[in-house]
């Protein structure tokens, strides 16, 4: 899917521009990607992970994304540097595609500017202009207060538990909360 360019202004002033990531973008994404998931542990994967990602493979991801009917990517540029980026992913079967589920990353730099809140107000839009979806969902790991606040902010309730589900790099195991938000 494609989202038409919006730009906006971040609460320091600057201009921030979303749009749908093309194939030109992939070297930035697979940098940005792996840098969110250096500054923090909350992410699904470790940097280390994401640096094994080719560049073939970060475009062909862009281009499946891009091509879908089902699954949507923006990214957030900033002074002309990937900022942040989001995606979300409708289900399509008789029985669940009144569901979908997102993701959002953001470099620390850029936190608290606007962007997370902007970037989901834009994925609910494309969601509501579906018709059929009624559900947005998202999961988080135990201990990001400060994502668990945005998606608070943003109409999130904690739906479910899965205990131990995510093992971290000191071999402790924490929770993931399930989110969901009703349009």
């Amino acid at each position: 899917m494609v989202f038409k360019k919006k730009e906006f202004k971040l609460k320091d002033g600057r201009k921030a521009v979303l749009h749908t990531p093309s194939e030109d973008d992939a070297e930035d994404m697979l940098q940005f990607i792996v840098k969110a998931s250096s500054e923090t542990d909350f992410l699904m994967r470790f940097p280390e992970e994401l640096a094994e990602v080719t560049l073939d493979q970060e475009r062909a991801f862009i281009q499946e994304s891009y091509d879908s009917e089902n699954r949507m990517m923006i990214i957030c540029f900033v002074d002309g540097r990937i900022a942040g980026s989001c995606q979300i992913s409708f289900c399509t079967r008789k029985k669940d595609r009144h569901r979908a589920s997102v993701a959002i990353a953001l470099l620390q730099e850029f936190w608290n500017l606007g962007i997370g809140t902007r970037m989901f107000e834009e994925m609910f839009q494309v969601a509501g202009e579906r018709g059929d979806v009624r559900q947005i969902e998202l999961d988080f790991i135990e201990g990001n207060k400060r994502a668990r606040g945005l998606y608070e902010k943003m109409g999130f309730r904690i739906t479910g538990i899965k205990p131990d589900a995510i093992r971290m790099r000191d071999g402790s195991f924490v929770n993931e909360y399930m989110m969901v938000k009703w349009l």
